[in-house]
Formats: C-alpha cells, sequence, structure tokens
C-alpha cells in the first residue's frame, strides 16, 4: 500500500493520520494519504509567509515569474500518461478525461506564465503640481481548497494565477482523489521555485478546511466546492476581513428553440452533463426544450444516454461514448436517492435512473422528462449524469425557468438566429453563457457565477486582479518656476 505525503516548506512529510483512498471504479482501497491536522495547516500557512517576506519571489521581474509558471505547465505535460493513470485510479474518470484534465491543467500555467507581464499600472492626472500613479501588489498568503471533481486542474487553475502575480500558495487537497496533486510540488520543484512557496496538504473540510480558512495569517482564499460550505469558508475569512473567490454549485440550463441544429445540440448534451459522469458545477443540468421539438428532442438525448458505456477508467484509453464511476458511494446513492424523490413527484424516466448493480460507484447516464421547474430535481444540483428535459411555449417562459433557481453559474441558448440568442442572453442570469456549444470559451474567458454560484472571477486575464491589491501613489512636486 502506497502512502503519499504531504508537502510543507519545499519537503513531502507525514500527516497526523492517514486516509483511505478508494478507486470508485471497484470501490477498493489502492493506497492512503497524509491526513494534516491545525498543527500541519498552520505548519504550511508559515513556510508560505516566510517565503513570502524572505524568498525575493515576489519581487523578480514578471516575466522571469511567469517563465517558471509556464514550465511547471511543461513538466506536467511530460509526465501526463503517468499522471492521467493516477487520476483515473483516485477519481474514476476515463482514462481520456483525465489526460484531458492534465492538459487542462497545464494550459493554465502555460497561459497565466504568458500574462505575468499583462498587469499594469496606471497614472492619475491631478495638476501640474502632482505626480500619481497606481501598482498592483501581491496579497502575499493565499489559500486554495480545491474540489474532488477535478483536483488537479481547478488546483492550477488558481495556483497559476496566485503565483504569476508573487503570491505563496497553501493548497487544501479534496481527501477523496488528493494523489495527483503531488505533482504540483513536482512541478514547482523541478523548475526551482522556492521552498514554502507551494505547500500542499490533503485534509477533512472540518478540520483542515477550517484551519486554513479561519487562519490569521490567511490574506486572500480561493475555494470551489457547495454552497453550504462557501458560506462557511466565506464566513471564516469575513472574521478576518480576507477576500475570497467563491465558485459555488449551478443548475445550468439551455434554452433549445425550434431551429437548433439537433445534432449540434446532441453533441453539446454529451459534453455537458455526461463528460465526468455529471459532476462539473457547469453541467448542463437542464434542457428547457420549445415544445414543437420537446419529443424529437428527447428520443436523441435517450438515444445518446443508452449508447453511452459505463465501466472501469482504465478501459476507455481513447475518447469515445464512454463514462466512468462517480467519484464515492455517498455521492453515487444520493444522485441516485434525487432520481427516485423526481419519480414521486412525477417525473418520469426516459433512460437511466438507477445504480449500476457492480462493484464500484456507477450510476446509469439519466434522462428525465415531465420536469416541473417547481420539482427538486429541477431546482437542485445532482451532481452526476441527470438531465432533466423541460418544455416551454414562450422566450418570456422560458427565461423564467432557466432564471427560477437560487444559482447563476451558466446558461445555454441553441439556436440559429443569433439575435434572438444575444437577446436572450442578455437576460439570462448567469456568469457565462454558451450560446451553440456548451462549455464553448476557454482558459482565457471569464467564468464565474451570479447569485449563490458565488462571486468573484477565474479564468482569463480578469483573474489576475483576484490576487493582487491596488496601492495609490500621490507625490506633490516642487515648483519649477
Amino acid at each position: 500500500m502506497t502512502v503519499y505525503q504531504n508537502y510543507i516548506n519545499g519537503r513531502f512529510v507525514d500527516g497526523s493520520s492517514t486516509i483511505d483512498i478508494h478507486n470508485p471504479a471497484t470501490g477498493k482501497v489502492f493506497a492512503q494519504h497524509a491526513l494534516a491536522d491545525s498543527t500541519q495547516v498552520d505548519q504550511a500557512v508559515q513556510a508560505a509567509r516566510q517565503c513570502h517576506q524572505s524568498s525575493g519571489f515576489k519581487d523578480l521581474r514578471p516575466v522571469e515569474r511567469g517563465r517558471m509558471v509556464r514550465r511547471m505547465g511543461d513538466y506536467l505535460l511530460q509526465n501526463c500518461e503517468e499522471i492521467a493513470d493516477l487520476l483515473t485510479r483516485e477519481a474514476g474518470k476515463p482514462l481520456w478525461e483525465s489526460k484531458i484534465e492534465v492538459e487542462g491543467a497545464a494550459r493554465y500555467f502555460e497561459y497565466y506564465g504568458n500574462q505575468a507581464e499583462s498587469l499594469e499600472g496606471k497614472s492619475i492626472p491631478l495638476g501640474s503640481n502632482y505626480y500619481d500613479f497606481t501598482v498592483y501588489e501581491p496579497y502575499g498568503v493565499t489559500a486554495h481548497i480545491i474540489p474532488w471533481n477535478y483536483p488537479l486542474e481547478m488546483t492550477a487553475r488558481s495556483v497559476s494565477a496566485a503565483l504569476t502575480t508573487g503570491n505563496t500558495c497553501v493548497i487544501k487537497t479534496p481527501e477523496l482523489d488528493p494523489i495527483t496533486n503531488r505533482y504540483i510540488a513536482l512541478a514547482a520543484e523541478h523548475v526551482g521555485m522556492p521552498e514554502g512557496l507551494v505547500n500542499i496538504i490533503c485534509g477533512l473540510g472540518h478540520e483542515a478546511g477550517e484551519a486554513l480558512s479561519s487562519h490569521k495569517d490567511i490574506n486572500q482564499i480561493v475555494f470551489t466546492g457547495s454552497v453550504e460550505t462557501g458560506i462557511k469558508v466565506a464566513s471564516n475569512a469575513a472574521k478576518n476581513v480576507v477576500p475570497c473567490v467563491l465558485e459555488l454549485g449551478g443548475k445550468s440550463g439551455a434554452i433549445v428553440l425550434p431551429d437548433a441544429d439537433k445534432q449540434n445540440l446532441i453533441d453539446s448534451v454529451r459534453w455537458g452533463i455526461f463528460f465526468g459522469a455529471g459532476q462539473v458545477c457547469s453541467a448542463m443540468s437542464r434542457l428547457i426544450v420549445h415544445d414543437s421539438i420537446h419529443d424529437e428532442v428527447v428520443d436523441q438525448a435517450v438515444a445518446l444516454a443508452e449508447r453511452i458505456t459505463t465501466g472501469p477508467g482504465s478501459e476507455f484509453p481513447e475518447f469515445g461514448d464512454s463514462m466512468g464511476a462517480m467519484i464515492s458511494e455517498q455521492q453515487r446513492d444520493r444522485a441516485a436517492g434525487l432520481c427516485k424523490q423526481a419519480q414521486e413527484e412525477g417525473a418520469v424516466i426516459a433512460a437511466g435512473g438507477y445504480k449500476k448493480n457492480v462493484p464500484g460507484f456507477f450510476l446509469e447516464p439519466t434522462v428525465f422528462t415531465n420536469v416541473k421547474p417547481s420539482m427538486t430535481i429541477a431546482q437542485e444540483e445532482v451532481f452526476g449524469p441527470v438531465i432533466s428535459v423541460m418544455k416551454f411555449s414562450t422566450e418570456e417562459e422560458a427565461l423564467s425557468i432557466i432564471n427560477g433557481t437560487q444559482y447563476g453559474l451558466v446558461g445555454g441558448v441553441f439556436t440559429k438566429d443569433l439575435n434572438k440568442a444575444h437577446g436572450l442572453a442578455q437576460n439570462i442570469r448567469a456568469g457565462q453563457i454558451y450560446i451553440n456549444e456548451w462549455f464553448a470559451g476557454g482558459v482565457e474567458t471569464p467564468f464565474g457565477g451570479y447569485g449563490k454560484s458565488g462571486y468573484g472571477r477565474e479564468k482569463g486575464n480578469e483573474a489576475l486582479l483576484n490576487y493582487v491589491q491596488t496601492k495609490n501613489i500621490a507625490s506633490k512636486l516642487s515648483s519649477l518656476k
């Protein structure tokens, strides 16, 4: 049994105890990981604080920091096969999905490394007797509390931006799949990052997460996860007046107009709800379809769900109609329970709807019809491979449905009429809108939510502003006369 360690101040170290890591495809333990307590959290924070104050990393010319950050991504790509294999074992993803995640993580380091020189201050005219300008400075010690659905990529998303702007990092990995974050530490070592710049600890949310989010020497926090936990993190941060970026839940929907390209739509459904076994905050969990094409769309969605093969991720090295296990028995059973509740409330299963009677944590790709906006399945985030198809007659009705939840992370529109698409997009309350392709965009495009989907933005050049403070310097000049 391999026991993986935490990483503090440039060294791999044991924890106060260990936690079992299960392979979601089999349900069996295949490794253990060191578990951090509040003492080890403090050690990581103090290492990061000391590094920020003394290493000189923040004072490097931005291009030099950027080159180091970019090379961290190169390291991940060089070890992609090895990392992807481990990610598949700990997270249950098909091997081809794991490779995409490693490549996505590397892309963040590349993008933000290249953005290091893009943050520029400005001068402000105050008349001939004054010289006034602004500069951006790093916050200092940043905390990164990582979700289990994309453990490597979500770490890369925030850490790459934090390092680019001269901050130090304490990363709390998800306890369900913490192992691949080891490669973030190895990448930092590979490119010569100072000791203490990157610290990685695995811990339980109510222990390590609580200790990290409430630590008095943390200067900024990035959290991705549930609304409930996000409120706790924000409350802890508020006590120390520490800024947060919160990316929380979603119940994202797509409006499908009668002229939509059906094959293009189904291709987006494939990625939108069955990629990652639906364990994606921005998943296409609601399909809001004009009643004139509703039945046709349902038939095509059902055909898609029925041709998707589920099984151990190691059996799927190449892209295809394959789906892996959910992360844990608890998460799988929760999703199955919501499917059962949906039937009790009157929704109809058109495909799937049940957990599979095989080893591992598998749920069938599921399509629900006859879903009403007030039903639990239409309001609550399932975080599983479950899509609800709903009817509308008018665009006003469609907007009422899509905006009728507590969330506001992502919305979508499928139509050949771009005037209508953009008109609807302006009235959808969500931080990111996809038109005619779910997950359109990329690392370059800002991402974040409205409502209980959180606040602040990740991705894009805009995200760099999360990690810096603005300082204004005003000088009175001596008269030249």
